[in-house]
Order: structure tokens, then C-alpha cells, then sequence
């Protein structure tokens, strides 16, 4: 049964990525552990990260926002709850939503991501309620390694930090993971690898949790996010990210198309419409960007990543087109839309293709600037050797191209 309904669920299956979509709905805000690498920031609407979202709901709201996209998305197959903040440190909301929705379509699949604090509470309440897919996030298995990546476990009522919260949000999570799936539920783990904390131990931690019944892993790159512990650190390497799946995938089948998509995520992984969907607040920071325009001095191209022409919502990697503006004497224009192949498919290949990434780079070497919610530092690095600055923002196209265009009247006066 759960090996069928897995065929219909795009983050656990490859082969239905490109078949079936899904939901997030950002009803649990609250979090009970404090990760070192994660910055919980609601108001920036288009970044695309675990932990985003740009609005949370109540159940109901949920369940009528639900209503909707099924309406407007036939395919819609899974439901999930990734927070922003841990499906079971709101557990009420998580569970009044999943009711409310599996009243109205019970053929629904729902998952859930969460960090396995609470899990030997919530475990048992999980698998009645229907739920056949959970992903746990499992950083390490040892209390030495956790207390370098969790600051705070915040459990039963007392704040717990270093190796002694880090034993028990372990501890938790293994006997979560047990439970869950010796009782049905199709469990996938989640691992961030941040090179030099818990890149060398992820073999162990992978062949623990097959041992606990885990199905798949799915090793992620570390992404510096401003606000965090670690956000000095550096990105982890998508070659270094590939090479660690290789490795693992003899002890345990591997994910290797994860988006590490936001709490409100909607539609295929690859074309995400959580902008179609949501009540967006940009309009004040454009309001106040039109009314105090930026005096530029010079004329300049901008490429600018978008899936529909209005937001900052793509990362570079996963473009394939590119909006080309010129921007001149406070106006900005369209002037052409570039399609091009992705930088980065997420593939074994990702970091192989040097003449494909090389093609892109010289189809926007006419470009000064690239506008972009987010990019890797190697694409950072190939951009500027060609003079091309990179800008990472996350609101609307117009005020990005403000932004955009103060940078480099501020990187040309400072030469």
C-alpha cells in the first residue's frame, strides 16, 4: 500500500516529480529546537528555503486555500506540513488541518517534515491519522557532532543546550523513526551537510537510520542564510553534495532531485505557483521605492530570474529563461526573454557540464547584473570573472531592478 501511494508523491519518488504536485501549508509556525544553520524569516516573500513562508494560516484558512489550488490544480496529489516552523511542535494546527482537509477528499496523500523532538509523543496519533509519509531531519548521531550544530532543544517544558539536548533530540528521533516505520509509514530523512561540523560522519548517520527502518536520505548543501549561526560559513559544494550520494546510495536509496522547497510551496517541484496562490505585502516596498526613485547615472542591462515577470522568485540554477531589462533615468524596460538551459539540473552531472555552464555565462556577458533570489558561490565566481555582478533579493521585479542598479552605481563609485 505505502509502495503505491509513494508512486504519487513527488518528493519521494523522482519518476512522479514530474507528474504529480504538491501542497505546503504553513500552519505550524512554532519550533522547538534552534538550529544553528536556519533563520526562521517570514518576510521575504520569495525566498525559497525550508522555513520560508510568506504568510502563516490558521486551519481554516488552510483548508479554504486548499480548496482553491485543488480547484486550479488537478494533479494536486500530496498535502504536506514543513512549518515554517515543526509540524509537531504545533501539533494541534497540524492535526485540525489534515482533518479538515481528509473530511473533504480522503484520496489526499499527507506528510509531514519535522525534526523528530517529539516524535515518540506524536508518533502513534501520526500513523492513525493516516499520515504514510514522514520526513525527519537527522544532522548526526552523535551528541558531540549535535551540539556543534543545534544551540537550543527546548523540550518538555526546559531549555536544554550543548551535547546533553543534543542526546535527546537524537535519541527522539531514532525511536520516531522506529516506530513510524514499523507501523507503515514511508519515513525519509533529511541531512544537511556543512562541511567540516558533520560532512565526514553523514555515511554513519545514513546506515543508522536504515537500520531504523528509513527508506530513502536525502543529502542536502548547506546554504548560508543571513541571521543564522552559521552564516559565515561557506556553501556546501553540490560536487562534494553529489559525491556523498554516490557513496550512500549502496547503503540506502538516495534523493537527489530535492528543491529544499519553502513552507508554502505549490505545484511541481520544478515549477513551483506559490505566487499565484498568496496574499503578497511587496506592494509597500514598491510603493516606497517608486516614490523616492534612485538617480541613476548610467544605463544598464539587468538579466533577472522570474517565473512569471513580477517577482524574484527563481534561483539562478534553476532558471531556464532570463528576463532581459535596460534600466535608464529611473525607467526600466523589458527588453527580451533569453532561454537558455539550467545551470544546474540537481543531477550526478550537476557539476560536470562545464561547457554547458560556460554557454551560459557568455549568453549574459552583455548583462552588468544578474537579479536573482539566490546563487551559489561558483556561479557567484563565473559571473564576475566575465564583469557580471550577481544580486540576490527576494520582492518584486521593479524594486529588485532599483536595487539591482543602486549596487552598481555604489560597486562604480567605489572604484
Amino acid at each position: 500500500m505505502a509502495s503505491v501511494l509513494t508512486d504519487k508523491h513527488p518528493c519521494f519518488s523522482s519518476e512522479a516529480q514530474h507528474k504529480y504536485a504538491r501542497m505546503h501549508l504553513p500552519v505550524a509556525p512554532q519550533c522547538n529546537i534552534s538550529c544553528n544553520y536556519c533563520s526562521r524569516k517570514y518576510d521575504c516573500v520569495n525566498e525559497s528555503r525550508p522555513g520560508v513562508t510568506s504568510e502563516v494560516l490558521s486551519p481554516a484558512e488552510a483548508f479554504t486555500k486548499f480548496e482553491k489550488v485543488k480547484a486550479a490544480i488537478p494533479n494536486l496529489s500530496v498535502v504536506g506540513i514543513a512549518g515554517p516552523g515543526d509540524a509537531l511542535a504545533d501539533w494541534n494546527k497540524t492535526h485540525e488541518t489534515i482533518e479538515l482537509i481528509k473530511n473533504t477528499d480522503p484520496d489526499v496523500l499527507f506528510c509531514l517534515s519535522t525534526n523528530g523532538l517529539l516524535l515518540p509523543e506524536y508518533a502513534p496519533e501520526i500513523v492513525k491519522l493516516g499520515v504514510h509519509h514522514v520526513t525527519v531531519t537527522v544532522n548526526c548521531t552523535e551528541p558531540v557532532i549535535g551540539a556543534q550544530i543545534y544551540g537550543a532543544v527546548n523540550y518538555q517544558g526546559t531549555r536544554y543546550v550543548g551535547a546533553e539536548g543534543a542526546e535527546i533530540l537524537l535519541n527522539n528521533q531514532q525511536a520516531g523513526i522506529r516506530y513510524l516505520a514499523d507501523h507503515g509509514v514511508v519515513v525519509k530523512v533529511n541531512i544537511v551537510m556543512i562541511t567540516m561540523v558533520n560532512d565526514r560522519h553523514i555515511p554513519t548517520v545514513v546506515k543508522k537510520v536504515k537500520q531504523l527502518g528509513a527508506s530513502l536520505t536525502n543529502i542536502m548543501p548547506f546554504l548560508p542564510t543571513q541571521g543564522s549561526v552559521f552564516s559565515g560559513l561557506p556553501q556546501t559544494n553540490m560536487h562534494d553534495v553529489t559525491a556523498m550520494r554516490v557513496a550512500c546510495n549502496s547503503e540506502l536509496k538516495q534523493m537527489t532531485h530535492c528543491r529544499q522547497c519553502r513552507a508554502d510551496a505549490i505545484g511541481l517541484l520544478s515549477q513551483d505557483r506559490n505566487s499565484e496562490f498568496r496574499s503578497c505585502a511587496a506592494t509597500t516596498l514598491v510603493e516606497a521605492v517608486e516614490s523616492k526613485p534612485v538617480p541613476f547615472a548610467s544605463y544598464y542591462k539587468v538579466a533577472v530570474t522570474t517565473q512569471a515577470g513580477k517577482l524574484v522568485d527563481l534561483h539562478f540554477g534553476h532558471a531556464d529563461k532570463f528576463d532581459i531589462y535596460q534600466v535608464n533615468n529611473n525607467r526600466y524596460e523589458l527588453v527580451e526573454t533569453r532561454r537558455l538551459e539550467k545551470y544546474c539540473t540537481g543531477n550526478e552531472d550537476c557539476d560536470s557540464e562545464d561547457k554547458r555552464r560556460e554557454a551560459i555565462m557568455t549568453a549574459l556577458s552583455d548583462c552588468d547584473a544578474v537579479l536573482t533570489m539566490r546563487i551559489g558561490y561558483q556561479a557567484q565566481k563565473r559571473l564576475l570573472k566575465r564583469g557580471i555582478m550577481s544580486v540576490e533579493y527576494c520582492y518584486t521585479v521593479e524594486s529588485g531592478l532599483y536595487y539591482a542598479v543602486e549596487q552598481l552605481e555604489l560597486k562604480a563609485a567605489a572604484v
